[in-house]
Formats: structure tokens, C-alpha cells, sequence
């Protein structure tokens, strides 16, 4: 058999995205190939996603990450949850927590018997039965500890950090892998005759080839999109909200364990806690509000004096037509973009890392592999669509043209099913390895005022007091759990405190 091996992976871009990459790469390729990452300080990254969800611990876990020094470097802090205010209704505010809702009993899920209890008037809102929630309120966190049946032992975090550091960091940890840098502009792209990438050139003359290429090169996509014209999925019908301001800020306060996503007139405010600041934007529709408007309103929401000036980001909601065409794979902002309004933008960087290693070619790039990249593609990007949807469709909010219009939307189909079910019966099923599950379903449902009008029939073969004896019970373990917990400041002094800062 001939060696159709890739002997050169080429990353356009460094950042998040690029240095993501190249560091998956080196880890996992070691010296099986060269790996080599195109950058040039004078284009700089995106760099808005500094929350994540706890699927990022897997990445860290496969480099083999030290989490304190992971921590420190990258000034983070610990997260639970995000808080979302104003979205049901101005005044109003919920929790997504991360990990589980109470504890499954008689092979049926918590919710359905807290549904019986609280359809009686008989139990507290859901939240209150989530250990990270119960946490996040109280300012308070912890790895999860070796006490078998606590809740303690199970608790689900992410982090936030500043994502200028993150990607210092990751280059740091792939060049000692093995992959080298290249600083400079792209200026010039060569193709083979079947269109496949074969090289790029550079504005100081040098020819860089490779066997695949990777497109971190954020919205513009210069090889997927400019050079490859793969096409553009535009879902800004659904996703009105366009550009996005954003400015860092002081600290202030605790150290909250969770994010804040806080509902404008014509789109939502982020607020990302990190050890040495916080990071801020204000993500809006144009078509709503002017870039000044969005600016004054973000400026008078801070916590603390900027310590930036407001930095305008333009985007389109959507994805590329493919993910993967010929020998290009974009990841990242190259391959599309979905507001951050659940922290998924870093997530979808991995998943795709951990998709092409999956499916990772040979010279040949067989088509029928590159085919189910793009499947599994479309449909976790779909699927994240649709979930955010959901935050701004199940809303009484009415007093703006945006979210009059957001009232007037028509919704994907599979969105409407969900919360047709739910509605129904109280039931949710994770379909198709969708990113998000039961319990985050569960939680923006009931926190964005959908309510459910029946529920599993096995719940009514325990007794209704006994029903509220098991949940009453969970309620107060949780409780007495979070006391057992240091704040979070404590946890970070104690165990990954940054240094501070150099100005």
C-alpha cells in the first residue's frame, strides 16, 4: 500500500481558532507531519468568546492541561451557569445551570416529579433543586470532591478567561509540540487544477504548501469562502442581531460563578467575570438600534470604568454551505457564527477539531468522509440555532419593534416540536448527540415562562406525599451541599491566583 499519509497540515490564522488547532495538532499528529500556523500580528483576532461551557475540560483534559496553570495564565475564573434577566419579561431573571435537576427516580427523570409538586403549588422553582444554580446565587464553588451520593461529587463547571491569554497560552503549549509559526500576510492563494488548495504565498514572497489546509481566518474565510467560494447559509431572519460592542471594564465586587446575558431593547448585554477585569458587549440588530444607541447603553451598564475604548464587531448569523470543502476545513468564525448568547462559539471550535480528527483524511480525501463532516456539521450548528431561538420566541416582551418583530417570527420546525412536546407531556428528549440536553432544555423552557400541563404517568404510582418527602429531601441536601463550599474567590486565592496584570 503507497503512503497517502498527510505529511503537512498549513492552519490560516492563529487566535482562538488557530491556536486551538495547532495545538490538538500537535498533541495528537506529534512528528507525524509538519504542522504550521500562519498568523500576522497586524490582523488581530476576534477574541468576543471568553465563556465556555464544560465540554472545553475534555479539550484540556486531552492536551493534558494543568487546570490551576491553565487558570492562572489565562486569568480565568470558574463558571456554573449563566444568568439570563429581562428576556421572559423586564424584571424577570433565571438560571441555566450547568450539570442536573435533583436526582432521577423510578427510571424517570427529576422534573417530572417536581412537575406534579409544582403544578400544586407544592415546590420551589426549578432552580432551586440544581446544586451549580443554588452555588452560583450564593458566589460559591469547588471541583467536584470524593463523597460518594453528594451532589459534591458531581459538579459541572467551565471556565471564563480572556481569550488574547488563552491563545498566548495555546501557542506556547503547541510550538512545544512541535509546530512552528509563520508570521505574515496572505496575499495570494494557489490552486491545483481540481481546485484543491496547493499553496499560499505570502507579502514577503515566501510559498508555504501543504497537503490540508485549515481556515481560521475568522469571518472574511479567505480560503473557504474567497478563495473556494463555498457559500454562505444566512440566518438572520431567525437571528436578527448583527454587530456587537465590546469593551472591557474593572472589577467589581465578588467574583460571580456564573455569566450574565441581561436583555435590551434591540438585543442582550454580556458580563464574563475574569480575575483581573471584566468583559463586556453589547450584541444588538442594527436594523433596531444605531451603533451609538447600543454603545451608550453598554457604557452605562458597566460595573466599573472601561478600560478600553468600545471596539464595533459586524456579523452574520449563519453557517457556510460546507464545512469541509475539498482540501480546506474551516474552523471557527471562518466556518460560521452563532451569537454567543450560550457560550458556544469556543465549543464549536472544538467540536470540529475533535470532528476532523475523527474523520481525519489521507491524500486522498475520500469524499464520502468529507461528506459526513459536513452532516454532523449542519446539524450540531442547526441544532445550536435553534436552542438560542428559543431565548428570544418565548417571551412576553413586547415593548420594542425588535422584539415585536421577534414575536412575529416564524420558528424552525424542530423548535417547534420541542416545545410542542414539552408543552404536552413535560417530556425532552436530546435527539441526535444535539449539544444541549435535557436539563438545559428544561431550564430555559421553565425560566422563559413555557410551562408544561402534564407529566410522566409513572410519577402518580408514588404517592403524593412521598413525591414530596424524595423532592423536599433533595432540596435540603443541596443546600446544606452549597454551605460546604468556599466562595469562589477563596477557591481561586487558595489554588490559581493570577498574577497580577502588567500595564
Amino acid at each position: 500500500m503507497s503512503d497517502n499519509r498527510i505529511r503537512s497540515v498549513v492552519i490560516v490564522g492563529g487566535g482562538t481558532a488557530g491556536w486551538m488547532t495547532a495545538a490538538a495538532c500537535g498533541k495528537i499528529l506529534k512528528s507525524s507531519c509538519k504542522i504550521r500556523v500562519i498568523e500576522s500580528e497586524a490582523l488581530p483576532p476576534i477574541g468576543v468568546g471568553e465563556a465556555t461551557i464544560p465540554q472545553i475540560n475534555l479539550f484540556n483534559k486531552v492536551l493534558g492541561l494543568n487546570e490551576n496553570d491553565f487558570v492562572k495564565h489565562t486569568q480565568a475564573t470558574f463558571k456554573l451557569g449563566i444568568e439570563f434577566e429581562n428576556w421572559t419579561r423586564i424584571g424577570q431573571r433565571y438560571l441555566h445551570p450547568f450539570g442536573s435537576f435533583g436526582r432521577d427516580m423510578e427510571g424517570v427523570e427529576f422534573h417530572h416529579f417536581w412537575l406534579r409538586l409544582y403544578q400544586h403549588g407544592m415546590a420551589k422553582e426549578i432552580e432551586d433543586y440544581s446544586l451549580a444554580a443554588v452555588a452560583a446565587r450564593a458566589g460559591r464553588f469547588t471541583r467536584p470532591l470524593d463523597i460518594p451520593n453528594s451532589p459534591l461529587a458531581d459538579i459541572h463547571y467551565a471556565f471564563h478567561f480572556d481569550a488574547g491569554l488563552y491563545a498566548k497560552y495555546l501557542r506556547s503549549f503547541a510550538e512545544a509540540h512541535g509546530v512552528a509559526r509563520t508570521e505574515g500576510k496572505i496575499n495570494g492563494v494557489q490552486q491545483h487544477s481540481n481546485g484543491f488548495i496547493d499553496s499560499v504565498t505570502l507579502e514577503s514572497g515566501e510559498t508555504i504548501g501543504g497537503d490540508l489546509f485549515i481556515d481560521c481566518t475568522g469571518f472574511k474565510g479567505l480560503l473557504i469562502e474567497q478563495t473556494l467560494k463555498t457559500g454562505y447559509d444566512d440566518w438572520s431572519h431567525w437571528l436578527p442581531c448583527d454587530t456587537a460592542i465590546a469593551v472591557p471594564c474593572e472589577s467589581a465586587g465578588e467574583l460571580t460563578p456564573y455569566t450574565r446575558s441581561i436583555a435590551h431593547t434591540a438585543g442582550w448585554q454580556w458580563r464574563i467575570p475574569l480575575q483581573h477585569r471584566i468583559g463586556n458587549g453589547h450584541v444588538f440588530s442594527s436594523r433596531f438600534m444605531s451603533a451609538d444607541e447600543a454603545t451608550a447603553i453598554l457604557l452605562n451598564n458597566l460595573d466599573g470604568e472601561p478600560l478600553a475604548d468600545p471596539r464595533e464587531i459586524k456579523f452574520t448569523g449563519g453557517k457556510r454551505k460546507k464545512f469541509w470543502n475539498k482540501n480546506v476545513v474551516a474552523i471557527g468564525l471562518a466556518s460560521g457564527f452563532v451569537e454567543p448568547l450560550e457560550s458556544t462559539a469556543i465549543h464549536l471550535i472544538q467540536s470540529a477539531i475533535a470532528r476532523l480528527f475523527s474523520l481525519f483524511p489521507t491524500r486522498d480525501f475520500r469524499q464520502h468522509e468529507i461528506d459526513r463532516f459536513n452532516r454532523l456539521s449542519d446539524l450540531e450548528m442547526e441544532r445550536v440555532r435553534d436552542f438560542i431561538i428559543l431565548h428570544y420566541i418565548a417571551t412576553e416582551r413586547d415593548d420594542s419593534p425588535f422584539w415585536r418583530y421577534i414575536q412575529e417570527m416564524q420558528i424552525p420546525d424542530y423548535l417547534a416540536k420541542k416545545i410542542e412536546m414539552y408543552q404536552n407531556s413535560g417530556r425532552i428528549y436530546r435527539e441526535d448527540e444535539e449539544l444541549f440536553n435535557e436539563t438545559s432544555w428544561l431550564a430555559v423552557f421553565h425560566g422563559q415562562g413555557i410551562r408544561a400541563k402534564d407529566y410522566h404517568p409513572v410519577v402518580d404510582t408514588v404517592s403524593f406525599e412521598e413525591v414530596q418527602r424524595r423532592v423536599d429531601g433533595i432540596e435540603a441536601v443541596i443546600q446544606r451541599s452549597c454551605q460546604e463550599m468556599p466562595t469562589q474567590r477563596d477557591f481561586i486565592d487558595k489554588y490559581c491566583k493570577a498574577d497580577k496584570p502588567q500595564m
